[in-house]
């Protein structure tokens, strides 16, 4: 099968408008405000990404807010999925800890 001239330059066509679109989309994230918890679909509490500090979320995780940016910390949960998602700060980012049912959002 020979691939003809037009089919590469509508294959490359694509590939550099989903490129764009992506750089235009993850662009346009803005950096969020406050961190939000929920426990058991429950409002746990609110904090301002502005200020470093360490919460600690029932016995069960403690979330630290340093530098703009929330990061679980401590989990005790087996699979420590939580603990590796690592820092988040733009708006809408979460971190799930599934055994605990602690959820993390970066909100506006």
């Amino acid at each position: 099968m020979i691939v003809k001239k037009n089919e590469w330059i509508l294959v490359l066509g694509i590939l550099v408008l989903v490129g764009l679109t992506g750089a235009f989309l993850y662009g346009r994230r803005t950096s969020g405000a406050w961190v939000t918890v929920q426990v058991d679909g429950e409002d746990y509490g609110r904090y301002s990404l502005g200020e470093d500090q360490v919460i600690e979320i029932g016995e069960t995780n403690r979330l630290e807010i340093k530098e703009g940016k929330a990061s679980i910390t401590y989990g005790n949960c087996p699979d420590q999925i939580c603990v590796e998602t690592g820092a988040i700060g733009r708006a809408h980012e979460v971190i799930v800890c599934m055994p605990n049912r602690v959820v993390v959002e970066i909100t506006d």
